[in-house]
């Protein structure tokens, strides 16, 4: 019941904006704030108000306490949709879930609910100009302060929604360096630096010190901001302990991984259904048989794309939904060695997934 009244949400509210996100795309003001397409903002909106996102999240913070695979199956929905658009709350789950495992209490009391109700939005920011796959060589810096919180100084790109106008606060998750560290990825650190630092009221203050230098132009995805974000001695609170990031940024990165895996699933699937109605509706030539011109339906070369991509799909989805249900046996069963070895299958699969599932995503759409 919880996947129909979704789908039927993602087909009449998220799969309008789709177009319109293509054409339109995200936007730099002069001002140095960002607008998303149109139709964007009144779709998240709509979004946060039925509590979507919220579905697969622990109820402790607000969340509806399902399994990952049922959040999972949600995802692929609306990333079939519209996949610019998608994007947003798949950033902000990856966030979501690195501060649950490695957040202090306060740290989840403060940000998750707002987070968790998709009220604010999170970003992982890991890319630098000079530090892309080698992540060991970025620069940014973090400077402890007396109060405990860090000035955080450098600059991060390819930050997807890295800066919007869906929600008011956005929680950056930020890779940086404190002066002492080692060298390499052992010496990476991660912290919460926000849009807005907080009043000791919970209400939003001025403005930190993270700043959008650019939105990159891209091949596709328009209606998604890929960000350049300048940090300028921002203030940063740090997750877990100083050069641990590393672990933490993986428990963001595996769920992504799965996640972008799932959108190539979604984009096919997307696909697949326009290719079906197109067959059926495009008459040229006569079938072997037929007494007037055919839908090309009835051509067997067609029939044989059409099969060759929804059994691909049905394939990918098996494969999604299964490391999603290992994902939660390895969070959620009593035994502890059943629990270790979903973990190991959850290992073994999501990379897996994500390959399979690009590389299909893009052979299937070309069909």
């Amino acid at each position: 019941e919880i996947l129909d009244e979704a789908g039927n949400f993602m087909a009449e509210v998220v799969a309008p904006t789709n177009r319109a996100g293509d054409l339109e795309g995200a936007r730099l003001n002069p001002d140095g704030t960002v607008s998303t397409a149109t139709g964007f903002k009144e779709a998240y909106a709509a979004y946060v108000d039925a509590g979507w996102g919220s579905v697969p999240l622990p109820e402790e913070f607000g969340g509806g306490g399902f399994p990952r695979t049922v959040g999972l199956a949600l995802q692929e929905l609306m990333t079939t949709a519209n996949m610019a658009f998608a994007l947003a709350p798949l950033l902000t789950q990856g966030a979501i879930e690195a501060l649950l495992h490695y957040g202090s209490d306060e740290q989840k009391q403060q940000w998750l609910p707002k987070m968790v109700s998709g009220e604010w939005a999170g970003t992982m920011n890991l890319t630098e100009p000079h530090a892309g796959s080698d992540v060991g060589a970025l620069t940014t810096k973090a400077v402890k302060r007396a109060d405990g919180s860090y000035g955080i100084t450098g600059q991060k790109i390819f930050i997807t929604f890295g800066d919007h106008d869906l929600s008011e606060q956005i929680v950056h998750l930020v890779l940086a360096r404190t002066p002492d560290a080692p060298a390499g990825t052992k010496g990476i650190s991660i912290f919460i630096v926000p849009k807005f630092l907080m009043n000791d009221d919970g209400s939003l203050g001025e403005r930190n010190g993270v700043h959008t230098v650019g939105v990159e132009h891209k091949m596709g995805i328009h209606g998604s901001p890929t960000c350049v974000l300048s940090y300028e001695d921002a203030t940063g609170y740090l997750v877990g302990e100083e050069n641990f990031g590393m672990r933490i940024m993986f428990v963001m990165m595996n769920s992504a991984r799965l996640s972008v895996g799932m959108q190539g699933l979604a984009v096919s699937e997307l696909a697949y259904q326009q290719s079906l109605d197109y067959a059926r509706e495009r008459i040229q030539g006569r079938a072997i048989g037929a007494t007037q011109d055919s839908p090309i339906i009835d051509f067997p070369d067609v029939r044989r794309m059409l099969m060759t991509q929804k059994a691909y799909i049905a394939a990918l989805r098996r494969m999604m939904l299964l490391t999603a249900t290992y994902t939660d046996v390895s969070t959620h069963h009593p035994d502890a060695a059943v629990r270790a070895r979903a973990n190991e299958i959850v290992g073994l699969l999501t990379p897996i997934n994500k390959s399979f599932g690009t590389d299909l995503g893009n052979e299937l759409t070309s069909l």
